[in-house]
């Protein structure tokens, strides 16, 4: 099968950085979907991935991990899919990723394809609202179909993760939604996907949210620059609120949170497959009701301009675009040379 990787960990301007090549088709396991995969995202993880984990000549690695394709064969278990079924997943930072035209994924990771959406605009949900739902509900405790009278406060709205974050608060919470960019157009996307307000990272976050008459946020959902609005996100968050991060600050003091006993937790989507916890199958349970909000039109897809097919080539630009920090919304590529 045709696959991308890199052996060694390089800027991403390097001819070497990522690069076609062939390998073995992979066997399934008991509770394997062999996916043959239509359309991959490409996240932030993605590019963090590949400048910390080297491979080796005879073993690439290969990055990726959201993806939709149809499910071509199944392990010996397996209960919840069947071959031909269209799906989409955001994968096990264990295993070998989905930049390659076969992948095997746990079905308990697995959901059914929105059937009104095509394959570039499934793969770009998974990783994405698998973060906002259990960042959300799961980390922060916000109460599902509840919440009025309170506040969220999201860091870095107009990316992949605040995209559904947003959305997901709008429309499954009565929490005020306030995200924050810095773009005209950025600002503009975060309106459109139905926030209440949004403010400007680019200025101080409390004062942003006193000159817009929004006070203290009971919740705050930071996703990107965590270390440099730190003392903001504190100042701006009500007595006994929540904060929750996803992105790797260099360091993070956790003193200041004392005075106002803040509680901080950390989401990473992958937690639960790196540890297979007896929970694992809550990512295909969030799946199967994202696809099922999608098809009620409930939540937007939020797939950028396609970068072409899957292929060293257009990955390399993926990365670099993600990497510049302007991404609005998913970077998606579709097909096979």
């Amino acid at each position: 099968m045709k696959a991308i990787g890199y052996t060694t960990s390089l800027p991403i301007t390097e001819a070497r950085a990522l690069f076609d090549f062939e390998t073995a088709a992979p066997t399934p396991g008991p509770r394997d979907l062999l996916v043959r995969v239509k359309a991959v995202s490409v996240n932030p993880v993605d590019t963090k991935v590949r400048m910390r984990r080297a491979g080796t000549e005879g073993a690439p690695v290969i990055l990726g991990w959201d993806a939709a394709g149809v499910v071509e064969a199944v392990g010996a278990e397996v209960s919840l899919f069947q071959p031909g079924d269209a799906v989409f997943y955001a994968g096990d930072l264990n295993r070998p990723g989905t930049n390659a035209e076969l992948h095997l994924v746990d079905e308990r990771l697995v959901g059914h394809k929105p059937a009104s959406l095509g394959f570039a605009q499934a793969a770009a949900l998974p990783l994405t609202s698998l973060t906002a739902w259990e960042g959300l509900f799961d980390r922060l405790g916000v109460p599902m179909h509840g919440g009025e009278g309170a506040s969220l406060l999201v860091v870095g709205a107009a990316g992949g993760v605040g995209s559904m974050v947003v959305q997901l608060a709008r429309q499954l919470t009565g929490l005020t939604v306030i995200g924050t960019a810095s773009r005209p157009e950025s600002r503009a996307w975060v309106e459109r996907l139905g926030a209440h307000a949004v403010i400007d990272h680019s200025r101080p976050l409390s004062e942003e949210l006193a000159a817009a008459g929004l006070g203290l946020v009971d919740y705050t959902y930071a996703l990107t620059h965590t270390d440099r609005h730190w003392a903001e996100i504190i100042k701006g968050a009500k007595p006994q609120g929540r904060i929750a991060i996803i992105d790797d600050p260099s360091s993070l003091d956790a003193l200041p949170l004392k005075g106002k006993s803040l509680s901080l937790h950390w989401e990473l989507m992958f937690t639960r497959s790196l540890f297979q916890t007896s929970d694992m199958i809550r990512q295909h349970e969030i799946l199967e009701e994202v696809s099922r909000l999608v098809e009620a039109g409930t939540l937007l897809p939020t797939a950028g301009t396609p970068l072409g097919t899957i292929s060293a080539e257009n990955l390399t630009r993926a990365h670099a675009a993600l990497e510049s920090g302007a991404t609005i919304g998913k970077v998606v590529l579709e097909g096979w040379n």
